[in-house]
């Protein structure tokens, strides 16, 4: 067999292989008197075609089954003596396929990228300091009002806070873009579910007025077509309905669990809640900074069918979280387009290559006593906690999950003490928008 390399672009590489007539041949043979005593061919016995016979007949389409053996087998062979490790499948074009000759294909594929992990030495690391205060559980109890709230439609200027109903058709240059009108649809000001100023454009508006509203989607939009577009929107606003609070009552509490001790037992519960909440942002504050700093350090090209790969896996988690659990096996996921993707794919695989190699370069374990102490950490939150943990265990998937995650918590740690830790007074407010914002990434 002969084998030759050659890097076409980046990660990509073409390996030729040539495969010897005699190889070919001899394999041909053996298949042709493994079949023969299971052929049947009108005018002979079964057992007793003659082997010419059966080359005649079947010569062909063994022929093929052998060369699509050979050619993974040979391509297995080849990419293990030139020490290659291929991401993602091959494509595979014939060269020469004339009986009796030798046979020659390309296989052109991606392949891992050579990692020199950089690490993150003297880069500077915000370690977050903050707690939870009396007025930041007092908001908490606010935003659960705010889940429950009621509208009720009023005769007066929209404001924020107010959930209007309204039309609207935007247009670029004049022109309509696919997902830009609605007839009928219900915001609530505030919110922002739409783009800057188009919610700020509206408050003050009052039932049945219409105006017009100069806007730019932003330079990070998903649709490559509309990042950073100027485009207008045209705007009536058919209806004002004002928030109405429940009041904190007997019946208020019940609905997140508190059956006795009214708001005073809720806010306990809430800062519980918090508590847990903080302690997780706190960690995840400074795991994202470590993520990043690794990334900066280490510039690397990720192989297009990784991306890919994470593209696709993107797209079921977001159908699935929009589905509610309904059966969603006939949806088109071409119809999500890959660049509203694209860029956190791309950085999702450029980290796990990036770590993948520093767990390696650190020799960095998940020893059984981290993996239980991080179930258990799961499990507490649960009234059978034991149960909870049984479950994990004989669940090995789920374990699997813990161990990756224990992993990755373990070689933050170890790339962390090579930074510099400075200390970062933050308050519980902002100090989970930052990290709501990262987690986007």
């Amino acid at each position: 067999m002969q084998v030759s390399v050659e890097t076409t672009s980046g990660l990509e590489r073409r390996l030729t292989i040539t495969i010897p007539a005699d190889k070919i041949e001899a394999e041909l043979n053996k298949r042709i008197q493994q079949a023969a005593p299971n052929v049947n061919i009108n005018g002979f016995r079964k057992g007793k075609v003659p082997l010419k016979v059966v080359r005649q007949r079947f010569g062909a389409g063994i022929r093929q089954e052998v060369l699509g053996d050979l050619m993974s087998s040979s391509f297995q062979e080849a990419v293990t003596q030139e020490e290659l490790k291929p991401a993602g499948q091959p494509a595979v074009d014939a060269k020469d396929d004339a009986a009796g000759k030798d046979f020659a294909f390309t296989a052109t594929f991606e392949v891992y990228p050579d990692i020199l992990l950089n690490d993150i030495e003297g880069v500077e690391i915000l370690k977050p300091i903050s707690d939870i205060e009396d007025a930041d559980v007092d908001a908490m109890i606010d935003d659960l009002r705010k889940q429950q709230a009621t509208y009720e439609e009023v005769d007066r200027a929209a404001a924020t806070d107010d959930k209007v109903n309204i039309d609207y058709k935007g247009t670029k240059d004049g022109e309509a873009f696919d997902g830009g009108t609605a007839e009928g649809s219900d915001l609530v000001l505030g919110s922002n579910s739409m783009i800057p100023g188009f919610e700020e454009g509206i408050v003050g508006m009052a039932k049945g007025e219409e105006k017009v509203l100069a806007l730019s989607f932003p330079e990070d939009y998903h649709a490559e077509e509309l990042k950073g577009a100027a485009v207008e929107f045209a705007v009536t606003l058919n209806s004002v309905s004002e928030q109405k609070l429940p009041e904190i009552d007997e019946e208020f509490v019940k609905k997140f669990g508190v059956s006795e001790g009214g708001l005073d037992e809720l806010k306990v519960e809430v800062r519980k809640n918090m508590d847990k909440e903080l302690k997780n942002a706190l960690k995840a504050r400074v795991k994202f900074q470590v993520l990043d700093a690794l990334l900066d350090k280490n510039p690397i090209d990720a192989p297009k069918a990784l991306i890919g790969n994470e593209i696709n896996q993107m797209k079921r988690q977001m159908v699935q979280q929009f589905s509610q659990g309904q059966a969603m096996d006939n949806f088109d996921f071409s119809l999500l387009p890959d660049d509203m993707f694209q860029e956190r794919a791309e950085r999702r695989v450029r980290l796990g290559l990036i770590l993948s190699k520093a767990l390696d370069q650190y020799e960095v374990k998940a020893s059984s006593d981290d993996v239980k102490a991080a179930v258990e950490d799961l499990a507490a939150d649960y009234e059978a906690k034991d149960e909870i943990v049984e479950w994990y265990y004989k669940n090995d998937q789920q374990l699997a999950q813990v161990e990756s995650m224990v992993l990755e918590d373990n070689v933050i740690a170890k790339l962390l003490e090579k930074a510099t830790q400075v200390d970062e007074k933050i308050n519980y407010k902002d100090l989970l928008t930052k990290v709501n914002a990262q987690s986007q990434q």
